[in-house]
């Protein structure tokens, strides 16, 4: 199969079209090759062969990650000899799932993030430094890798460094593009000032952010996408993946969302009922992936909570845009009467300057509600500054939660606990369900 990034312009009927008739091919072929699929179709009475049209999805059983997890080997369609690469995720809900690869499963993610940096204005004269991991089975990480080389552009393949080390790279190699987790940038901006290193005089004019959110729901910049961008005067663009989808979501210079792959991807918006939403309102990120040969999607929930949008967008793209992530269907947190999502609480502790790193772990108590600690990396102690973070908390949280204050030592342990490969901020020790 190949792919195109012009499939974002063709007109809607026309993306409809051919998503239709990619998901028969799927649909198709997960009824032939995948163990799992064909005992699920079997166990509830499912012809395959019967469903002509997009319009029948529904009809069709959904895949969640408690699955992967039990009969991850189950969802795959090749033989093993047909496997070239063996990727991971990263465990975040649950013990970790294995996503193999064949050959031209590697071809399509290349295409994919081609795709990706093209939306993201990347050109053959640009030079990549990728500050993330490029190895431990992170998809992510041969993702970006594969897609510059189709792209022909510069990479520096860095890898998440101190910012020492990056500002070195970027003074000797001078990179115009920075590929990185937002928490990273900001270091970089913190060490620049503390060196009195002009941010602006660099040679970097954009960066893609990945694994975290830099923006609101209604697409204006989060306090720490303000922050960065206050400093350093570079174009931001934000981005959603996951190593199950195969696939990236990745802002233009519209800034409005991250744009569907149509031809790699077709996405649900589900509820609790697994019904629908209507546009505007959020809903969980059901996927069903298009030309994957090792391990295909269908009706995937991913658990991520979103909004998606389809107007056509400034840049003349017709393909669904999505909202950045709202949250994680469950790590929905309950805290004394106040609901929140992980990244509303991350907003909140952006916002206080006093705070310079932190880490949020949830508990059940033994009454079943949910207890949160925040182990925080004070910018100095003292009695005033507990009292100010404390006093700040209580204004926008309503409630207080245990605050530990730690060292920067203990702030890399917790964030990379059990040999992470990524920084974990929020680690939920409650019984999953």
């Amino acid at each position: 199969m190949k792919y195109s990034t012009d499939t974002s312009f063709l007109s809607a009927d026309k993306i409809k079209a051919m998503q239709q008739e990619r998901f028969l091919e799927t649909l198709a072929y997960v009824a032939t090759h995948s163990p799992f699929y064909k005992e699920q179709f079997k166990s509830k009475n499912i012809d395959p062969s019967k469903i002509k049209s997009l319009a029948d999805i529904s009809t069709l059983p959904q895949t969640t990650k408690s699955d992967m997890q039990h009969w991850n080997w189950d969802f795959l369609c090749v033989p093993r000899n047909e496997i070239v690469e063996y990727t991971s995720t990263s465990g975040t809900l649950g013990s970790p799932v294995t996503i193999a690869l064949t050959a031209n499963d590697l071809d399509r993610l290349a295409s994919n993030e081609y795709g990706s940096f093209v939306c993201a204005d990347g050109t053959k004269e640009d030079i990549y430094q990728l500050l993330l991991t490029l190895d431990r089975q992170f998809m992510a990480g041969i993702a970006y890798y594969s897609g510059l080389r189709k792209l022909g552009a510069g990479i520096i393949r860095l890898g998440p460094g101190s910012p020492a080390m990056q500002w070195e790279n970027i003074r000797r190699l001078s990179p115009t593009i920075i590929v990185g987790v937002p928490s990273m940038l900001l270091r970089l901006v913190e060490f620049a000032k503390e060196l009195d290193i002009d941010l602006n005089t660099s040679t970097v004019k954009k960066a893609i952010c990945i694994g975290e959110n830099i923006r609101n729901p209604d697409f204006s910049l989060n306090i720490l996408g303000q922050k960065i961008s206050s400093a350093w005067k570079i174009q931001l663009y934000s981005t959603y993946a996951s190593t199950e989808m195969q696939t990236a979501f990745t802002e233009c210079k519209s800034g409005i969302g991250g744009h569907q792959q149509p031809d790699l991807i077709y996405v649900e918006l589900l509820d609790e009922n697994g019904k629908q939403v209507p546009e505007g309102e959020a809903g969980e990120v059901t996927i069903t992936t298009f030309g994957v040969e090792g391990m295909p999607l269908l009706r995937y929930r991913t658990g991520d909570m979103c909004i998606s949008h389809s107007d056509v967008c400034a840049c003349g793209r017709h393909s669904m845009r999505l909202s950045p992530v709202l949250g994680r269907k469950q790590q929905m947190i309950k805290l004394k009467g106040t609901t929140m999502y992980p990244p509303a609480l991350f907003e909140l502790l952006n916002g206080i300057e006093e705070i310079k790193d932190y880490v949020a772990e949830v508990y059940s108590n033994e009454i079943g509600t949910d207890e949160v600690v925040l182990h925080i990396q004070p910018q100095h102690m003292g009695l005033e500054l507990t009292q100010k973070i404390r006093a700040d908390l209580q204004a926008r949280l309503r409630v207080v939660p245990q605050i530990k204050y730690v060292s920067p030592e203990d702030i890399q342990r917790l964030q990379f606990t059990d040999g992470s490969r990524k920084a974990q901020k929020f680690r939920d020790h409650r019984k999953i369900v």
